[in-house]
């Protein structure tokens, strides 16, 4: 399935861009994060921040579909 993930805070410093269309065969966001991590090396663990699917905040294990919208936000800081 090909969905759009969007980055944010440290992960986009690492990733080194905001968003993209991935296809992958990840059911859950937790699979599709051990993807894109071990291919980017974006070097943090799902312990460490949340996740949203078309901008509801959901668990690591919520299912995935087709042209989902995927949000990887760690901790921010800022003022």
């Amino acid at each position: 399935m090909t969905v759009t993930v969007c980055y944010y805070g440290l992960l986009a410093e690492r990733r080194g861009l905001g968003d993209e269309r991935v296809t992958s065969s990840a059911t859950t966001p937790a699979a599709l994060y051990a993807e894109l991590d071990a291919v980017h090396g974006l070097g943090l663990s799902i312990t460490d921040f949340r996740v949203a699917v078309n901008d509801e905040f959901v668990s690591w294990e919520h299912p995935l579909g087709e042209g989902d919208r995927i949000a990887l936000l760690p901790p921010m800081s800022g003022g």
